[in-house]
């Protein structure tokens, strides 16, 4: 594919991506007019005070977040697709949102047991991302670790799925000791939700996010290589441990925060690079991530605008729609007899 044809795709996907961005915006059970949600976007405050307070401190909050935990669940999913070489490898295959699942796990179903209520009654709203952080960081380190000690790439990947299945396990001795009401406010969580962010959140939300995409920048050299295998990279001269190490780093680090703040979110880091690989024929690096990070943007947009149900007081959870979302795509990668990586 030529250039030029590469930034048509990317100037019609970018302005896309800001009318979903608006149109995200005006959906929501209190109907405001577009007029007054664009005022209220560019500080004419001419709207109802009312309004004003559902745009700035719910919807836009929430839009935001759509952005960055759809690009960021993106990027992750190309960057295990890559290093593992593997089209059904996703962001959780490290095990690390399973650590931040246990984390909030022992917070909420082991209250009983590790004072979790007076832990939640000290951090208030910041209770569940730091737990999940912990939880997140914990997995991280071990898979850090045995990165470091094994040479085969696969091996990394049984590695993360097995801490996934033991975290998995922990999660269901909990949640059978529980009581009904600490097994449905954990269930609620893992629906995943992207309208409980406060701007504070989102700051610190956006600077993990910014240092990842900052880590996956740097080792685009790298990733192109390891499409043709550990040894073609390191015939070129890459520290194919260093890389791999960056790559580990920076998944964890992304896909860690975004279960952290907005729980679960399934299937968006599988389907959206494959989708990216076949819009834009390519598997450069240069082309391909800028290219995941908008339409994984795009596609949560899109799918929080399904879950908010118009005209209705109801909202979906944001993890059923993106499966059913991904699922045909998965079965439909399945079904595909080509070759995913052209």
């Amino acid at each position: 594919m030529e250039k030029k044809s590469f930034k048509k795709h990317f100037i019609i996907l970018s302005i896309l991506l800001v009318v979903l961005f608006f149109v995200n915006i005006s959906l929501g059970s209190v109907s405001i007019p577009f007029k007054d949600i664009f005022n209220t976007l560019i500080g004419n405050f001419s709207a109802k005070e009312s309004w004003q307070t559902i745009i700035l401190h719910f919807r836009l909050p929430k839009a935001i977040t759509a952005i960055l935990v759809g690009s960021g669940l993106s990027i992750c999913g190309l960057l295990m697709q890559t290093l593992f070489r593997n089209p059904l490898a996703g962001p959780f295959v490290l095990g690390i949102s399973s650590g931040a699942s246990l984390g909030v796990a022992l917070l909420i179903l082991g209250s009983s047991l590790f004072g979790g209520f007076f832990l939640t009654n000290s951090f208030s709203n910041w209770s569940l991302p730091i737990a999940a952080s912990l939880g997140a960081f914990l997995v991280l380190s071990a898979v850090i670790i045995a990165a470091n000690r094994v040479r085969n790439t696969m091996s990394i990947l049984i590695i993360g799925l097995m801490f996934g299945s033991l975290t998995g396990a922990i999660i269901s001795v909990l949640a059978y000791f529980s009581e009904a009401e600490q097994i449905q406010q954990y269930l609620f969580w893992s629906f995943g939700s992207l309208g409980n962010l406060s701007w504070n959140e989102i700051l610190v939300f956006s600077c993990i996010y910014v240092l990842g995409v900052f880590g996956t920048i740097s080792i685009i050299k790298p990733l192109n290589s390891f499409l043709l295998g550990e040894n073609y990279a390191k015939s070129l001269g890459i520290n194919v441990k260093k890389s791999r190490n960056i790559v580990l780093l920076v998944t964890s680090l992304l896909t860690g925060v975004i279960t952290a703040f907005s729980g679960p979110i399934a299937f968006v880091g599988l389907a959206v690079p494959h989708i990216a690989r076949m819009l834009f024929s390519t598997s450069n690096h240069k082309i391909l991530l800028p290219a995941v990070a908008v339409l994984g943007a795009i596609i949560l947009l899109i799918c929080d605008g399904i879950a908010q149900l118009p005209t209705s007081e109801f909202t979906l959870p944001i993890n059923a729609i993106t499966s059913l979302f991904g699922a045909p795509v998965v079965i439909w990668l399945l079904i595909r007899k080509k070759r995913i990586f052209v």
